[in-house]
């Protein structure tokens, strides 16, 4: 990897996340300020969380990141989509710090080589991927000081089917055994993306349905049905499963759903409408 690199943001544009620091703080302020105190169910192992822009999913996501209040974490892995391009089962920027107007994240290269060691990841000189982008504020606002591993995915399942579930498992198998009770797994991912708001709504539930059963062979099966979009970081959130409980993770709790349609007011047919959802995993 390139010594002193820094992938500068490409989100903080005031579309998706504010560009200036202090109104980046106040929104987060804002967005935590509406939700209660964490309830523990467990060891936290892991969360997901959405990435859309922060005027739609940002509420959303603080309902994720409200579980890791005071924490102690020392690392954060995020896995999340590669929307643009197709970069293999996993890449990573090659950057070893990546930038946010609330400072800079600097990457955990010694656990990425041993990681690259174990599995096979494509690295980038440059992204303009989102999904992992999004998440860094909230992290930095809550745990102040971590190191990051940052990985992106491009074989979504609703588009290459249930083989996809093998590099999944590559990976997770890869990445657990290289993790400690101070690391924190986070699937970033929106769920359904529709032009119908009933549909959303209906398939999102679904989804709801089956993550918290944490029966994965199942979710796959309903991520891949009819090829529609159930969730966009569906690889991410089935690594994260599968590597949370490698660790020992048995229990999935959704703390908030809703989608652009609640958030936004319009919900009319042909609507262009997308679902989120913050979750926790834990270990009982």
């Amino acid at each position: 990897m390139n010594a002193r690199t820094t992938r500068a943001p490409i989100c903080a544009d005031d579309r998706w996340y504010p560009s200036d620091a202090a109104q980046l703080r106040f929104v987060l302020d804002e967005f935590f300020s509406n939700v209660s105190a964490a309830r523990s169910e467990g060891e936290l192992v892991g969360l997901i969380a959405p990435h859309a822009g922060y005027q739609f999913s940002g509420q959303t996501a603080a309902h994720a990141y409200q579980q890791i209040a005071g924490a102690d974490y020392q690392r954060v892995v995020v896995l999340g989509p590669s929307h643009f391009q197709d970069y293999g089962a996993q890449a990573m920027n090659r950057a070893e710090m990546f930038e946010t107007p609330l400072g800079d994240v600097p990457v955990d290269t010694v656990l990425v080589q041993k990681l690259h060691a174990r599995a096979p990841i494509n690295f980038v000189a440059f992204d303009r991927e989102h999904s992992l982008e999004m998440q860094l504020p909230f992290l930095q606002r809550q745990l102040k000081k971590f190191s990051l591993v940052p990985v992106m995915m491009s074989h979504p399942f609703y588009h290459y089917g249930v083989r996809v579930r093998n590099e999944c498992e590559t990976l997770s198998h890869a990445l657990a055994p290289l993790l400690d009770d101070a690391t924190l797994l986070v699937a970033s991912s929106d769920l359904s993306h529709l032009h119908n708001y009933d549909a959303v709504t209906y398939f999102d539930q679904g989804f709801e349905n089956i993550i918290v059963e944490y029966n994965i062979g199942v979710l796959i099966d309903y991520m891949v049905n009819e090829g529609e979009p159930r969730a966009c970081g569906d690889m991410a959130i089935v690594t994260t499963l599968l590597t949370a409980q490698l660790r020992g993770a048995n229990k999935i709790r959704v703390l908030y759903r809703t989608n652009s349609g609640d958030v936004t007011g319009v919900k009319e047919p042909g609507q262009y409408t997308v679902g989120y959802m913050a979750a926790a995993i834990y270990k009982t």
